[in-house]
């Protein structure tokens, strides 16, 4: 059976025009079209901002929609930051930023989807911008149109520039400056290309190939192992005594907020649980996840589909399944560090 990752949840897209959002019910009415597996396409309702984030929640959007409108064919703004994104862990951390910048500061922003299901980030106008053809990327207009690409950098620039009391980052001829560096590259280089692949053998590969499940996984595991020592006895990654909340704690939000759909049970991980529910409760941390959409994969999310829904939960289990059983043939035993 086909699993599909947080990419295939948004095989079809949508943009719609602003309007108030009018109840909840929209909101929970898409959720319930995640599915584990893949029957049918999976819509998700997007839209592009021209504005100010003060207005980025989901909106009810009109009985009948065309879902082949066109894509960003270039730049919208004028002034203040341009993010283009979508709704991926790497996408995550920069809006998150944005909206704590927002809340901070009154540092306004103008974002857009560009929807990586349609190789978007191919176009040559995004290219230009991000040679990687990657999301996200930023356009600074107030800086001469000065374009950011990769995540890591992104939120370096936006708190080097429009930071100054550091509320989200350190003095940089400080101590912390370098241990929340030192972290950011941690899950650079370690959380994001592990979990990835962990995500794309578990729930997306064509061919179920058990060896990289658990190598993947597993090693998944043992960086999470990692973050949870470093959380014990603490509020937050970086900063003294207990910490304080910063682009180091940003950087790792998408991702962990997703170790569910990667096939981690968070439960073993309870300083990373606690760090994750306090950074969850943050107004701007919540706006942040979303742009452009609701977050559909995230942990508490999955969790309560796959408690309410026995056709889930059966696919859960069956998946679980799997995953132990190639833990097991491979003589996987989870060891941190």
């Amino acid at each position: 059976m086909l699993v599909t990752t947080f990419r295939s949840l948004l095989l079809r897209h949508i943009r719609i025009s602003s309007a108030p959002l009018s109840s909840p019910s929209f909101s929970n009415s898409y959720i319930r079209h995640f599915d584990y597996t893949i029957t049918k396409p999976v819509t998700t309702l997007h839209y592009r901002a021209s504005f100010s984030t003060s207005r980025s929640t989901p909106h009810t959007p009109p009985p009948e929609q065309d879902d082949e409108m066109s894509e960003p064919t270039g730049l919208i703004a004028k002034s203040g930051i341009e993010l283009l994104t979508f709704g991926t862990p790497n996408g995550f951390k920069v809006s998150i930023l944005l909206e704590e910048l927002k809340a901070a500061y009154g540092k306004e922003y103008t974002w857009q989807t560009v929807n990586i299901m349609k190789n978007t980030q191919k176009e040559p106008w995004f290219t230009a911008i991000c040679p990687n053809g990657r999301i996200p990327a930023i356009v600074d207009h107030d800086r001469g149109d000065f374009p950011v690409f990769e995540g890591l950098a992104i939120l370096g620039y936006l708190t080097r520039h429009y930071d100054p009391e550091h509320k989200f980052s350190f003095a940089v001829d400080s101590d912390d400056y370098s241990v929340a560096e030192q972290w950011m590259a941690w899950q650079h280089g370690g959380v994001g290309p592990m979990q990835g692949q962990a995500n794309h053998f578990f729930r997306f590969a064509k061919e179920k190939i058990p060896y990289a499940v658990q190598r993947y996984v597993g090693e998944t595991e043992r960086l999470y192992g990692v973050l949870d020592k470093r959380l014990e006895g603490r509020d937050f990654i970086v900063g003294a005594g207990k910490g304080k909340f910063s682009i180091a704690d940003i950087n790792l939000l998408g991702w962990t907020n997703g170790a569910t759909f990667s096939g981690l049970d968070i439960k073993m991980f309870p300083n990373v649980q606690k760090w994750l529910d306090r950074c969850l409760e943050r107004p701007a941390v919540k706006k942040g996840f979303a742009v452009p959409s609701e977050l559909m994969f995230g942990n508490n999310t999955l969790l309560k589909q796959i408690e309410e829904d026995p056709e889930k939960k059966k696919v859960a289990e069956e998946s679980l399944k799997f995953l132990n059983e190639a833990k097991e043939k491979y003589g996987y035993k989870y060891a941190s560090p």
